[in-house]
């Protein structure tokens, strides 16, 4: 699988390069819709943001520094007036304590010593982490669901245009065969107009069919992360890819949602959950927290900040505790609110897991009776085609008319058309069925 996704990513980046066409199998093209896919790219950005949350969090429990300064310059100094305690006269004395120029600066460090709710934080970043890798995983999963849809429906596309490119000579030879009798007059040319509208009515279906490849291919580049108009080259056929062994016997397959990806990420929202409960009881526990600090501060008449004999440093330490002790039943709350949450979480998981049951069930009838349905179409295709055939050798020899032609030929488009559309609820059905298996 890595050897696959390495050449893909390596085919995709030189074809771009060279703005050539690219070559891709299935299941290179669903490899690079989970690494290439507008999804996914978006999911891989939401993972590089909860990772950097993660981190942030971390960050709380980790050595805090901080540093300050301040320089400040009294214009005029603060003149204060104070009783004059050296003698009568005069009874106040006019005195300015201040100095002109001061200047302060410090570092301090910070350093959180216990909090309960912080320890339970860091299981939870962790379980943060593995739901973000999972969610990635869901979209990745989504991105290769919508890639292989896409390729399989250029092929369903092309085959039909191909089916009834296989027709068109036949009915081009017989409507020149009845042009030819009624110039003769051997023929109605109501007999040759009719077929002259069968072949117009075919060529148009073709053209219908071609472009709507054009509109598959161009989705596909979308599902792949390509830019607009970058030629596709499907390297696998059709038919292969229907009689693969593996996909025709995929209802057999045992199916355990507890290894769905589904499932996985509505586990980490309970697990979540469990965190968050654990975290609002953890608020009633006591927070501790150190810090240390150092400065030194300039004061002078003059701006001198180079003279080191009017620069005065201070350190000191210290503790701080929190005790929580009353908040009016706001923390009772808040863990009855969290444990709802969690309650909420659990009954999600259940669905999940019933959900996921209920989709292979469902999936399981969808294939089998898509399976059924395929092979009756291809038996009515080649019994179609083979009274076709005949109807015109007839028609050739005189032995059918152009009515009998056109309306064989009528059936068998109609076969065509059951066909493809049975190939198309085929393939829908089996990459369906790998979703809910999460084989992809």
């Amino acid at each position: 699988m890595r050897d696959l996704l390495t050449s893909a990513l390596f085919i995709l980046s030189t074809a771009l390069a060279a703005q050539g066409p690219v070559s891709l199998s299935l299941q290179q093209a669903v490899d690079m819709a989970a690494e290439q896919s507008y999804m996914v790219q978006g999911s891989k950005l939401e993972a590089e943001k909860s990772l950097a949350k993660i981190r942030e969090i971390t960050a709380i429990g980790l050595p805090q520094v901080s540093a300050t300064g301040s320089l400040s310059n009294y214009l005029q100094v603060p003149t204060q007036v104070i009783p004059n305690f050296f003698g009568n006269e005069p009874k106040t004395l006019e005195v300015q304590f201040g100095i002109p120029w001061s200047i302060s600066g410090g570092v301090q460090l910070n350093q959180l010593i216990f909090d309960g709710s912080y320890l339970i934080g860091l299981k939870a970043v962790r379980e943060l982490q593995n739901r973000s890798v999972k969610e990635l995983e869901q979209t990745r999963l989504e991105a290769r669901v919508q890639a292989a849809k896409a390729y399989l429906g250029v092929l369903a596309a092309e085959e039909g245009a191909r089916l009834l490119g296989e027709s068109l000579p036949l009915v081009r030879k017989s409507a020149n065969e009845a042009a030819a009798m009624t110039e003769q007059g051997l023929m109605e040319s109501t007999d040759a107009d009719r077929l002259t509208v069968q072949v117009d009515e075919t060529e148009n279906q073709r053209r219908t069919l071609l472009q709507q490849a054009a509109v598959a291919r161009a989705y596909l580049a979308l599902v792949l992360g390509l830019p607009t108009g970058t030629p596709i080259q499907l390297t696998d056929s059709l038919q292969p890819l229907l009689d693969v062994p593996t996909d025709a016997d995929l209802v057999n397959r045992p199916f355990d949602p507890s290894q769905h990806v589904d499932e996985e990420v509505a586990r980490t929202y309970v697990t979540m959950g469990v965190l968050n409960v654990r975290n609002k009881k953890a608020a009633y526990l006591p927070q501790l927290s150190g810090f240390i600090n150092y400065q030194e501060q300039f004061s002078s008449t003059e701006f001198e900040p180079g003279n080191g004999s009017f620069w005065f440093p201070a350190s000191m330490w210290g503790l701080q505790l929190n005790v929580p002790i009353f908040s009016s039943g706001m923390r009772k709350n808040q863990v009855k609110q969290a444990s709802i949450a969690l309650d909420q979480a659990q009954v999600q998981l259940k669905a999940t897991e019933q959900r996921l049951l209920t989709d292979h069930l469902s999936q399981q009838a969808i294939l089998i009776s898509a399976q059924e349905n395929y092979q009756t179409g291809k038996r009515s295709l080649a019994l179609s085609k083979r009274i076709f055939e005949q109807t015109s050798v007839k028609f050739s020899e005189g032995m059918a008319s152009s009515f009998e032609l056109t309306q064989e030929h009528g059936n068998y488009l109609a076969a065509q058309q059951t066909y493809i559309q049975r190939i198309v609820d085929l393939l829908k059905a089996r990459v369906d069925m790998h979703k809910a298996l999460d084989l992809y």
